[in-house]
This record gives structure tokens, C-alpha cells and sequence, in this order.
């Protein structure tokens, strides 16, 4: 029996939801392998989740393998554009995410995407499971450990340069498509921008994705985060906004990238959504 968006709706916590609409990457049903407690290794300070609940760097099984492709099967997706694992917090947290991508690739044809902070790229079990996907997104924000402290506050150990040569070295090997994702909270000096086109060379993915907060940000932990919260203006729960940076600034800074790199560079559409 095939459920439809709605019921899915009403389901407390469902591991498949969506579809969600993107700019990055179309219309995309969502897998949630972190489940009821939001849980991260970083707590950014604009996560469309809301404050993270559950602040770890250790992996473990949070959903059951069972249960998502169950989940995926009774929903059935036949019109989106890709198969998203992102949703509760960081999916790389999740130990069988293996299984989980296998599975996926079992039920359906359309194009897997994992959307990470990059903070478990080092560990090789990590990278083994991330090859199996068609697409893996990377979030980076910075160049720094400051930046990193400031922006998306890691749990305790999670060092910069840790992640960006975990980073390059899962670009070594990957076969499918990397995309990076950058959110600027504020425009950055010329130093800066110097720093992140020479890693951004260093890394060469097929697109880099520059945003800047234009989603509102929960006050407390919300499901409603994983899906296209601003759209719901009757919303029952407080939400903060955040400074955006000027839409310019941030054409401007796409098309300084993209002439130094050759790497295509999107930024986020008015209103953003994903």
C-alpha cells in the first residue's frame, strides 16, 4: 500500500519524508537515519533544526536499517529527483549507513545524496560507506578553526584541519559527485576569500553552493526543520531570524570563485528553501 505525503505527515517521527523542495538539487524525499533526538557533532548557530539536543562525535545505530527501508518501500517514491539522507542531525553519525544506501539502491533507481558536516570523513569506514552514494554534499563554512568554532560550534576534538584532510582524502577515491556547501553569516575579507578559493582548488568539486540564512531558525529542536519550514506561516513554535549577506556580495564572491577555480558556483534563489 503506497502512503501519500499526508500521512506520512502525521507520524510523530518517520524516517522518510518529503518531498522536500530544493534549490540545490530538485524535488527531494528525505531519509532520516539520526532520528527522534536531534543529534550532531556540530550545533551551528543558524540549524534549521534548532538546538541541537544531542551533541556527539560517536557513531552508532540510531534508526534500524529495517525500519527506513520499510518506511521507503511502503512510500514508494516515483517522481523525485533524489534520495536525500540528511534530516535529524549528521547521517555520518549513523553506523549502519552502509546498509542504509545499499538498501536504498535496492527499492529504488533514483540518485542517493548525503548531506554532511564532514567532521567523520577521517575514518575509513566512514568513507567505505559514503562511497556508495551518487552524491555527497560537504558542508564547510570556513577556513579556520576560529571560523569553526564560531559558526558551527563542534563538539570537543573536532579540529579544522582534521576535517579538511579527511576531506581530501575521501576526494581521492570517491567516484560520484561532490558539492560543497558554504553558508556565509557575514561578508568575508579579502584574506579570507584568498584562503577558501585555494582549498576550494585543492578539493575541486563538481559545484560549490553558497547560501546565507535566509531560513529562520527554531528556537527549540523542531521536525518541522527537516522539511521547508519557511513556507508555514501559521507555524505553532517561535523562530529566530537571522543577518542575511547581500545578495550581490554573494553573486559577486560566486563569480570571483568560479573565474579562479573553473568550478561552477550556485547561490541560494529569494526566498531560499533549502
Amino acid at each position: 500500500m503506497m502512503m501519500s505525503d499526508s500521512t506520512i505527515a502525521l507520524n510523530p517521527f518517520t524516517p522518510v519524508y518529503g518531498p522536500v523542495s530544493s534549490w540545490r538539487y530538485g524535488r527531494s524525499l528525505g531519509i532520516d537515519p539520526i532520528g527522534v533526538v536531534s543529534t550532531c557533532s556540530f550545533n551551528c548557530v543558524y540549524c534549521q533544526l534548532g538546538e541541537i539536543e544531542q551533541k556527539t562525535s560517536d557513531r552508532q545505530v540510531y534508526v534500524p536499517t529495517a525500519e527506513i527501508l520499510t518506511s521507503l518501500e511502503n512510500f514508494a517514491p516515483r517522481s523525485v529527483d533524489v534520495i536525500t539522507l540528511s534530516g535529524s542531525g549528521e547521517p555520518t553519525l549513523a553506523a549502519n549507513l552502509g546498509e542504509i544506501l545499499t538498501g536504498i539502491k535496492r527499492l529504488s533507481d533514483r540518485p542517493t545524496l548525503v548531506l554532511t558536516n564532514g567532521t567523520t570523513l577521517n575514518d575509513p569506514q566512514v568513507r567505505s560507506d559514503l562511497a556508495i552514494a551518487d552524491k555527497v554534499s560537504i558542508k564547510l563554512d570556513g577556513v579556520s578553526s576560529d571560523q569553526l568554532r564560531r559558526v558551527n560550534r563542534p563538539v570537543p576534538g573536532i579540529d579544522f584541519n582534521e576535517i579538511m584532510a579527511g576531506l581530501l582524502e575521501f576526494r581521492q577515491d570517491y567516484q560520484g559527485e561532490i558539492g560543497i556547501q558554504t553558508m556565509l553569516l557575514c561578508p568575508w575579507d579579502e584574506s579570507t576569500r584568498r584562503e577558501y578559493i585555494s582549498l576550494m582548488a585543492a578539493v575541486a568539486p563538481r559545484e560549490i553552493q553558497l547560501n546565507t540564512p535566509k531560513r529562520p531558525k527554531p528556537v527549540q529542536r523542531q521536525f518541522d526543520g527537516r522539511e521547508n519550514h519557511t513556507s508555514r506561516a501559521n507555524r505553532p513554535y517561535q523562530v529566530r531570524s537571522l543577518r542575511c549577506v547581500d545578495p550581490e556580495i554573494l553573486h559577486e564572491f560566486a563569480q570571483e570563485i568560479q573565474q579562479k577555480t573553473g568550478i561552477m558556483v550556485r547561490t541560494a534563489p529569494i526566498p531560499a528553501t533549502v
